[in-house]
């Protein structure tokens, strides 16, 4: 490389992207469990009022402290995550005059459009990107194994990031602890993105609203190219986890 390369490479900023993963707020049926019985859609329970206050407040965490803006977030369908993310949305855009009453702890009051498809409609108006494609064609195939569930979330993760490289994501996703014989395992997104950026540690527990930061370097070159290193996390970026070392082997009684 010459000199004339040298010295354009060393005036190109090294920017940072982040990805925030978090878990949805409070599900209802896990505090009211008669409420699966008479549900139409047993399956896909909504938060409760504490988790929609969770939510909010995690919002309001990211804009005052994150110290990096959040540009775009991608949601899991299920209605427990859409309600987490349409809080999250609405104390991110939080415009500079509103108030900071200690009781406006939810987004009620937020008119949304009616005209958007079911999904949509949670989020408030303009929020929802439309031009989006999907990453995968098809759904995973039922039964899917842990160790593939979670290769394909870290894959997606990255994907998106590669897709957005000039903004910070949210994803708005799931977290499971599953306890096989003495071995601890991560269950969903949370756990995955922990576990990729994180080494010789396993998710044991993730809190309602936890989340995982991870960030890497990258480098914009020209014709909208760029190149970018691995995602890096620490425990400093961890709120709401907590982590187990990972077993060389099963137990020993």
């Amino acid at each position: 490389m010459g000199s004339s390369d040298s010295d354009a490479a060393a005036a190109t900023p090294q920017l940072y992207q982040s990805v925030v993963v978090m878990r949805h707020g409070d599900r209802l049926d896990n505090f009211v469990p008669l409420w699966a019985a008479s549900a139409p859609r047993p399956w896909d329970p909504p938060l409760m009022e504490d988790g929609k206050v969770r939510a909010f407040g995690t919002g309001e965490k990211f804009r005052k402290q994150l110290g990096f803006p959040i540009h775009r977030i991608f949601v899991s369908p299920f209605l427990r995550c859409l309600q987490t993310a349409a809080e999250v949305v609405s104390a991110l855009c939080a415009v500079a005059n509103t108030s900071d009453d200690p009781n406006d702890l939810t987004s009620n009051g937020v008119i949304v459009d009616p005209s958007k498809i079911k999904c949509e409609a949670v989020f408030p108006a303009g929020t929802v990107d439309n031009t989006v494609e999907m990453v995968y064609k098809q759904l995973p195939k039922w039964q899917e194994t842990v160790a593939d569930a979670r290769a394909r979330y870290v894959e997606v993760m990255k994907i998106l990031a590669d897709k957005y490289p000039s903004e910070n994501l949210l994803l708005v996703t799931h977290a499971t602890v599953a306890y096989d014989a003495s071995y601890l395992l991560s269950g969903e997104g949370v756990g995955s993105a922990v576990a990729r950026c994180l080494k010789d540690v396993m998710v044991s527990e993730v809190e309602y609203c936890g989340y995982a930061v991870a960030s890497r370097p990258i480098v914009f070159g020209g014709n909208r190219s760029f190149s970018a290193g691995d995602f890096v996390g620490s425990s400093n970026g961890l709120v709401g986890i907590s982590l187990v070392n990972v077993p060389d082997g099963p137990a020993q009684n």
